[in-house]
């Protein structure tokens, strides 16, 4: 009957199939149905004079079967067979529990102490060296069995500690750690006496409890649990926690841990408030189906910034059994205590338990602790990084990976997003620019105003910038023109994917329209194979659009049949918001426009002619990238959340997958908590602190953008004449970052221990580096020094790395000579020695930038004014005529015009070059030069890029009186009027006329010689005399790619011609070689350092250095 009413209230119960209510329902059921199935084992058909009543086991074991007649004789044999059977397992378990329950404790009696030991070390045959010495703690019951059963004597139960404190003007006996368990454990089978010294010690520590709680702000009930701590295999981990003022334990407030267990035994003491604590910690979700979780996590350190408290998602048995004891306790009279005192041997020795209040004790006083060492430090555990200037001198990062997909984000907003060897998108290191990662824009449709939601890529100033790194998480906080948006980006520990949630809200008091634009370019492909010819590399890339999904597609077509395939998904999920309009783009052409860059990008035009929609463009397109725009309105104060992801699969399958995943909020929003465990655990793994990964991450901004104040000094830098090959006789490629550690005292091994773990911190966020540590002691033929350092390698996970690629080498510092120790000091990013301070002190340390003079000019120049008409040459009539231009009528010419605002649809180039040297210049001014080979050997940048035509070389003219500033050629800054470009054999020139300065640049390259000449010619038609500057800039490369020689290039300045010289001898190919910018005027002022010229995310249509009054020198 109890099963069909079962079944009954299951069937009819309403409700989601996972909900806690269903999922009883079904279990009641089926626990009715299993024992309706174990009583039907002994049903019976009816008997001869049987007795009516419910059988027992021994009973049905002894059945007379001839009460049967012979058709039900069998049944009745089968029947009895059973009950024999269970009564064979009951008493088989009432062995096991006699055999349980038979312990000896003298072996773990000190006689000499009278107490019990914690325990027994079987490997080394002793007992531990620490005692249970405490009346209030959970060994009282231990005690009091084994007193009771005669292996202890009395003596033992007076000598347990009773310290005596006060809580609330009442005597309480101390514990260990003031926890719940060490006070109410063992009442849950032993009696308690009300009036004795236990009975008032139990019900003042559950009022401190509370007490406690009620300080604090949160649910009461602290004792011994799990907390916000995981280990590698994602367990979390369990300690004591109590109240201050209970325990003996120092540091007990450090700690908020609440655990429901606790409550639970409070009902015993407490009930009504008990039950209502219980209620509480229903309503903050501390309940789960199989009951309470093991406990709430409330320790800031421990619990992910946004949030109060983190719930242990747990459940522990035996917390559960003493929490089901207790309310047996409460709500059925106590029997597990009347069992208790029905035994002779208990009954006999309770006057133990009826000891009485001492009428006088002295109070127990704690000695005040001493300050903790690490207060400071565990301060600084729960600061942030938080960035207000973009430009800072020195870019700040952030490291994120899940130990496969890596990112990097730097305070400015650039990074890079890679996965495994594969660059998901373009990443070149720049510290002056830091203009590439994975981008969004922002645009006010009403006014077409556009900002992004980090600095890079507009460089736009917002009225509130903050860029906020904290454990497993970037954050940038924009406030423009009445929108705050709040950017997070994350790596899941679960799936290769980053996930940017940008919160946008619209703090205006009307409704608004905004568009929201994400931009990355794709690469698919190892970064060197990218860097060494993105156009080719390209051209292998295709993208789909997945309309419905609001995703994009990319794979890379296999160039061999053994090549795997990656496949790029990037989707937007906005919630919160209904989306207006959605539309995308894969063709950076579309997206950039010719001559234009992602500060200005065509794409954030006012789109009046388009509505704001981008192209949908897709499949292969010459130049891909991944774009999705989505238009959305906002009430006043409403606020909307969009989700950008981008990640990385093996199939097209995988991506779906991901696609579908990500598209759900609830799952999109675990990646959040799972990626701060999966951070926690990684730092435990390594035994590093959020402080030293805060350092480690300092570090890794200087090894990711090279940082002169972390590297050898200048004179080192000039002193070394040695190629990368010298570095392979120490087993050493040079293809990696290296970090050099100087150690010279054993005092200080402390160091190389922070560094091992620095390399391990690097290592797990994908950043690959060489560790070089130099041993410099000269102990002679004792390498003690030496030994420590290898065991402390060798000890760690660390160890199977040593003198491995991307691992730790390991060298005696005297046996290196002078050229290999230049070299390495040379190569090396970050130089870190015992002699100069702690690690943190290192790093941190600033060398002083110079201030430049801003320039102030005499007189305003009215950038509206009508430009001065002068009569210009009579244009002969141009040959087979286009939009742009056509040839001369003698056709030694190719003539191109470029109105204000115009440009070509591609490069039109002139290759100028002798059979050793030679330059490319389009018709915009960019170009590259190279000596010998083109690819190898290139003196300037070569970008590849046929939509920006960067180039590393420029000129300027400034007027002295105004500051007005522009460049004679289009690029790269350009002047308000027409720009006449002719292409020649063996030069090109550049007409341009502006504010009465009319200027032609002539470029050429010596016949014989390695020498290119720009020729300058001005000529002054305003009427009025002027005052001007002429500014050249030459990017070095001196190599085949900048990224990699950059670091290794020496500069200097001859005094009595000006000219500026440049070497590499890190070139293995072309070391030795000098290269020299000079002009046949007096020099005004130079400098060698790009950062000064270009200025922090600048760019050389507006470089720092045209806004000062001259350079450094």
């Amino acid at each position: 009957r109890v099963s069909a009413l079962a079944a009954t209230l299951a069937h009819e119960i309403k409700g989601p199939a996972d909900s806690d209510l269903f999922f009883w329902s079904r279990a009641l059921s089926a626990q009715c149905r299993d024992i309706a199935d174990e009583l039907g084992r002994f049903d019976l058909p009816p008997a001869i004079d049987a007795d009516p009543g419910l059988p027992t086991f021994r009973q049905l074991a002894q059945l007379d079967v001839n009460l049967w007649p012979d058709v039900g004789q069998a049944r009745a044999i089968e029947v009895r067979c059973v009950a024999i059977d269970r009564i064979a397992q009951v008493n088989r378990l009432a062995e096991l529990s006699a055999d349980l329950a038979t312990m000896d404790f003298k072996f773990l009696y000190d006689g000499s102490r009278e107490l019990l030991s914690i325990g027994y070390n079987v490997d080394e045959r002793r007992l531990d060296t620490g005692y249970y010495d405490l009346l209030a703690s959970e060994a009282r019951l231990t005690n009091f069995v084994a007193i009771a059963q005669g292996q202890l004597p009395q003596e033992s139960w007076f000598t347990l500690g009773r310290l005596l404190t006060s809580t609330g003007g009442v005597p309480v006996l101390l514990s260990w750690t003031g926890s719940m368990f060490e006070y109410l454990m063992p009442m849950l089978v032993m009696p308690s006496y009300e009036g004795t010294l236990l009975d008032q010690t139990c019900r003042a520590a559950v009022a401190r409890q509370i007490e406690y709680g009620h300080q604090l702000g949160v649910p009461w009930g602290v004792s011994e649990s799990g907390y916000n701590v995981l280990d590698a295999q994602l367990n979390y981990q369990y300690r004591a926690f109590g109240v201050p003022g209970l325990g003996l334990k120092r540091g007990l407030g450090d700690d908020v841990v609440v655990a429901p267990y606790a409550t639970a035994l409070a009902l015993m003491v407490a009930p009504a408030a008990a039950c209502r604590n219980l209620q509480r910690l229903v309503a903050t979700g501390a309940a789960g189906r199989y009951g309470f979780y093991e406990a709430i996590d409330h320790t800031q350190a421990r619990v992910p910034r946004g949030q109060t408290s983190v719930v242990i998602h747990s459940y522990m048995a035996h917390h559960q059994g003493m929490s089901l004891l207790s309310m047996a306790s409460c709500l059925l009279g106590q029997p597990m205590q009347r069992r208790f005192e029905s035994d002779p041997q208990f009954k006999a020795t309770t006057l133990l338990l009826q000891e009485r209040i001492p009428k006088t004790a002295t109070e127990y006083l704690p000695t005040p602790g001493l300050p903790a060492v690490d207060a400071a430090a565990l301060i600084a555990e729960t600061k942030l990084r938080i960035f207000t200037d973009p430009d800072r001198a020195r870019p700040s990062v952030q490291l994120l990976s899940n130990g496969r997909y890596h990112v990097m984000v730097s305070s400015a907003g650039g990074g890079y997003s890679r996965c495994g060897d594969l660059s998901v998108t373009r990443w070149r290191e720049d510290i002056t620019s830091d203009n590439w990662g994975m981008f969004c824009y922002l645009r006010d449709v009403a006014s077409g105003e556009f900002w992004s939601s980090a600095h890079q890529p507009t460089l736009k100033r917002p009225n509130l910038y903050e860029a906020i790194f904290s454990d497993a998480r970037a954050e940038f906080r924009v406030r423009e023109r009445d929108f705050d948006s709040h950017t997070e980006i994350v790596v899941s520990p679960e799936d290769d994917i980053e996930l940017r949630r940008l919160h946008i809200t619209n703090r205006a008091r009307v409704r608004r329209t905004i568009e929201l634009t994400s931009y990355g370019e794709v690469v698919l492909a190892p970064a060197a194979a990218d860097a060494a010819h993105r156009a080719f590399s390209n051209l292998f890339v295709q993208t789909e659009l997945l309309e419905p999904l609001q995703a994009i597609l990319c794979t890379r077509r296999p160039r061999s049949s053994k090549e795997a395939v990656p496949w790029m998904c990037h989707l937007l999920a906005a919630h919160g918001v209904d989306i207006d309009a959605i539309s995308y783009e894969t063709d950076r052409a579309r997206f950039i426009g010719r001559g234009r860059s992602v500060v200005h990008p065509a794409a954030m035009n006012d789109g009046s002619d388009t509505q704001g929609r981008l192209s949908n463009s897709a499949g292969s397109v010459l130049d891909p990238i991944v774009s999705i725009r989505c238009r959305i309105t906002l009430n006043p104060g409403q606020s909307a959340t969009i989700d950008f992801v981008t990640g990385l699969s093996d199939s097209r399958d995988g991506c779906l997958r991901l696609i579908d995943k990500y598209r759900d909020r609830q799952l999109a929003d675990r990646v959040f908590d799972l990626a701060w465990t999966h951070s926690q655990v990684s730092l435990r793994q390594m035994n590093a602190t959020v402080s030293d990964a805060r350092l480690y991450e300092q570090m890794a901004a200087s090894i990711i953008y090279a940082n002169a104040s972390l590297r050898a000094e200048a004179g080192v830098l000039a002193a070394n004449r040695r190629n990368q090959s010298g570095l392979w006789g120490q087993s050493i490629s040079g293809d990696l970052p290296i970090v050099l550690l100087q150690i010279t005292d054993m005092a200080n091994i402390e160091l190389v221990r922070q560094m091992v773990q620095a390399h391990a911190y690097w290592r797990q966020k994908g950043l690959a580096v060489d560790l070089v540590i130099w041993n410099e002691d000269h102990a002679g033929y004792r390498q003690n020094l030496q030994d420590l350092i290898m065991g402390l390698i060798a000890s760690g996970t660390e160890a199977n790395l040593i003198d491995r690629p991307g691992g730790i080498f390991v060298r005696p510092a005297q046996q290196l000579s002078r050229e290999d120790r230049d070299l390495m000091q040379a190569v090396a990013r970050i130089i870190v020695a015992d002699t100069r301070g702690s690690l943190a002190e290192q790093v941190e340390r600033r060398r002083p930038d110079t201030s430049a003079v801003p320039f102030e000019p005499t007189s305003a120049y009215f950038a509206d004014r009508l430009p001065e008409v002068h009569a210009p040459a009579p244009a002969d009539a141009l040959i087979l005529q286009n939009p742009y231009g056509g040839f001369s009528a003698d056709g030694t010419e190719y003539v191109i015009k470029l109105e204000p605002g115009d440009s070509t649809p591609a490069p039109w180039a002139n290759v100028l070059a002798n059979p050793g040297f030679g330059t490319v210049v389009s018709e915009s001014g960019g170009a590259y030069t190279w000596s010998e080979n083109a690819h190898e050997f290139r003196l300037t940048p070569w970008a590849n890029d046929p939509i920006g035509d960067t180039s590393g070389e420029a000129l300027y003219l400034r007027d002295e009186e105004s500051g007005h500033y522009w460049s004679p050629s289009p690029l790269p800054r350009r002047g308000s009027a027409t720009y006449t470009t002719r292409h020649g054999f063996g030069y090109s020139v550049f007409e341009h006329e502006e504010d009465g300065i009319r200027s032609e640049l002539w470029v050429y390259v010596a016949l014989h010689a390695p020498i290119k000449f720009s020729v300058l010619k001005i000529r002054n038609v305003s009427g009025r005399a002027r005052r001007l500057s002429a500014t050249g800039y030459v990017e070095w490369t001196l190599g085949d790619l900048r990224e990699k020689s950059a670091m290794h290039i020496v500069t200097e300045a001859d005094p009595l011609t000006g000219a500026l010289f440049a070497r590499n001898d890190y070139s293995m190919e072309f070391g030795g070689r000098v290269a020299f910018f000079a002009v046949d005027e007096a020099v005004a002022g130079f400098t060698c350092d790009r950062r000064e010229f270009v200025g922090r995310n600048g760019s050389l249509r507006a470089p720092a250095a045209m806004r000062q009054a001259r350079l450094s020198g």
